[in-house]
């Protein structure tokens, strides 16, 4: 087979295309972050909550009682 085909070109430059272009998208990821707070808010940015899973922690929050005063209050002892 002759490597100079018309055919073995256009794998080369479609091979060369592929690898340039998942270059460009790493390239366009790679993200430094000065903490790790800062990283869980991008994160958590990116990342979609299905529907379910919010609608069940709605409930779950609204089913819990009531606290008579507020934490800080119990946490420093203070009557409410």
């Amino acid at each position: 087979m002759n490597p100079h085909t018309p055919h073995s070109k256009l794998e080369h430059l479609a091979q060369e295309q592929t690898t340039a272009q998942q270059h460009t998208l790493e390239q366009q990821q790679t993200i430094e972050f000065a903490t790790a707070e800062e990283m869980i808010r991008h994160d958590a940015a990116q990342t979609s909550v299905p529907p379910a899973v919010t609608e069940r922690l709605r409930k779950s929050v609204a089913a819990e009682p009531r606290p008579q005063r507020p934490w800080w209050q119990r946490w420093l002892g203070q009557p409410g």
